[in-house]
């Protein structure tokens, strides 16, 4: 049974999840709008979504965490163009929109965007 487990696993090992999050949230950064299954959109959403209040701090450690997980220019734009836009939100930085099922497998689809 699964209960009280959280987060998706994809088919995948843990270090390939974690790539996979990594490379979408920084897409999602660089973009402000990526097209995406509607599981990945959910799953991202809960990553970038932390990362943007840890942005938020605009302190030494958490520019040392976004570097983890960033490229220096996704977290530079995070930091500087980004978060002063959010800064008096409260949370609810992304908003994900179902779209149309991908035509070769049915795959639920999602647009995931950073809410300005």
């Amino acid at each position: 049974m699964k209960h009280l487990k959280k987060g998706r696993k994809f088919h995948r090992k843990r270090d390939q999840r974690k790539a996979l999050l990594k490379s979408l949230g920084e897409a999602l950064i660089l973009k402000e709008k990526i097209i995406t299954t509607e599981s990945r959109a959910k799953e991202l959403k809960r990553f970038i979504e932390k990362k943007i209040t840890m942005a938020k701090k605009n302190s030494l450690s958490a520019h040392r965490n976004l570097r983890r997980f960033f490229s220096s220019e996704a977290s530079r734009k995070l930091i500087k163009e980004i978060v002063p836009l959010i800064k008096n939100r409260k949370g609810g930085y992304t908003r994900i929109i179902k779209i149309a099922p991908r035509k070769r497998d049915k795959a639920e689809m999602a647009k995931i965007e950073i809410v300005k």
